[in-house]
């Protein structure tokens, strides 16, 4: 393998200090980002659904700014609800961050409790070509 070659997996740590995870790895031509919840800059979230749904998205889309991608290298999400009889009201805001001919494939189910009292969490695969 040359300098000019990457690796053919690639971590990257990040996230609070100590977190047992990295914050994204690479394998191939594909980024997995880990889960993000709808936590600000400051570790408060909103209190309402549509306000956490709005704040994940927000920090999917920096994550993937960090590698210089945006939200239509996203193929595929995972999405996690504390309540899945609000799934309209997750996906109005949802819709609002993909172009309706790029929509990418989706899994999504109910979890009994998510991380820090969240109301929903989305983890991603985008296409990260080499």
């Amino acid at each position: 393998m040359n300098d000019t070659t990457r690796p053919g997996i690639e971590y990257f740590p990040g996230g609070r200090p100590g977190s047992p995870f990295s914050r994204a790895v690479r394998v191939g031509d594909v980024l997995y980002l880990s889960g993000q919840i709808g936590n600000r800059p400051d570790g408060s979230k909103p209190d309402d659904l549509a306000g956490q749904t709005r704040q994940t998205m927000e920090n999917i889309k920096a994550e993937l700014a960090t590698f210089g991608l945006g939200m239509d290298a996203i193929f595929k999400c995972t999405v996690m609800l504390a309540d899945m009889d609000r799934w309209r009201e997750f996906n109005a805001v949802y819709l609002e961050y993909f172009a309706p001919d790029r929509l990418p494939g989706r899994s999504a189910f109910g979890a009994a409790k998510l991380v820090g009292g969240a109301l929903t969490e989305v983890e991603c695969l985008a296409y990260m070509p080499g």
